[in-house]
């Protein structure tokens, strides 16, 4: 399951919600520089925007914040009934989202990969 949803109170804040190892494999973009999520929103960005994430994963309790900018749109509408959204690059070099996320991912071990974005 992946919720993403703006927070009203501030603008530019994202709460997404990722809840299963699958749909964290196809969102995380390892081949960004430091990282980075695809997050699905109807929201309208442009590249280079920055973006503030209160990231849940799994059933972790605890709500994991991350700045980042956008380096990926995929527009409604897209070819191959791609999932309209943004990428977001990860702002810190030794993000430890980003070093979370590969740990989840692990579990998953070798395979090919099914992405939102490549």
């Amino acid at each position: 399951m992946f919720e993403s949803k703006q927070d009203k109170t501030r603008q530019g804040m994202l709460s997404v919600s990722i809840k299963d190892l699958g749909v964290l494999d196809a969102a995380y973009m390892p081949f960004v520089e430091n990282g980075g999520l695809f997050i699905p929103t109807p929201r309208n960005y442009e590249l280079d925007d920055e973006v503030s994430i209160l990231l849940a994963l799994m059933d972790e309790p605890t709500r994991l914040p991350v700045a980042g900018r956008v380096v990926w749109i995929t527009p409604a509408g897209a070819q191959n009934q791609r999932t309209q959204g943004i990428g977001v690059q990860f702002s810190d070099k030794n993000s430890p989202v980003r070093k979370r996320i590969e740990e989840l991912l692990a579990a998953l071990g070798t395979r090919e990969r099914r992405s939102h974005t490549l």
